[in-house]
C-alpha cells in the first residue's frame, strides 16, 4: 500500500526524472534542438535503468518469506538486467536514432547524479 514514504532508490527515480528534463533544457538552450533531443534521451536510459531496480525492489518488498539466498538471486538478476538494457537503450540511441554521443551520455551522467541528490536528501 502507498504510504508517501519513499525508498532511497524510489527518491533516485524521482531526482533523475527531475534531472532528465533540467538536463534537456540546459542541453538545448545551449547547443541546440538535437543535443537537447540527445541528453534527454540518455536521461531517461538512466532512468529507466532505476525503474528496473525500483520494480525488483518493490517485488522484494511484497514477499517477507523470501530468504537470503533468494534475494541474492534477485540482486544478481537485477544487475544483468540493469546492464543489458543499459547498453541495449544505449546501443539503439547511438545506432539506430544516430544521436549526439557527447550529449546524450552527458544526460546520462547528469540524471545519475540523482544518486547524490537522493543521498543527500533525508
Amino acid at each position: 500500500m502507498f504510504t508517501g514514504n519513499h525508498t532511497g532508490i524510489q527518491r533516485v527515480a524521482l531526482a533523475q526524472a527531475g534531472l532528465a528534463l533540467t538536463a534537456a533544457l540546459i542541453s538545448g538552450g545551449v547547443a541546440g534542438v538535437g543535443a537537447g533531443l540527445a541528453a534527454l534521451y540518455g536521461a531517461l536510459v538512466a532512468l529507466a535503468v532505476s525503474a528496473v531496480l525500483v520494480w525488483h525492489e518493490r517485488k522484494s518488498m511484497r514477499h517477507p518469506e523470501w530468504d537470503q539466498h533468494r534475494l541474492f538471486k534477485v540482486f544478481v538478476r537485477a544487475g544483468v538486467e540493469r546492464l543489458l538494457l543499459l547498453a541495449g537503450l544505449l546501443i539503439f540511441g547511438l545506432g539506430v536514432l544516430n544521436l549526439a554521443p557527447l550529449p546524450l551520455l552527458l544526460g546520462l551522467l547528469s540524471a545519475q547524479l540523482g544518486w547524490l541528490a537522493a543521498a543527500t536528501g533525508r
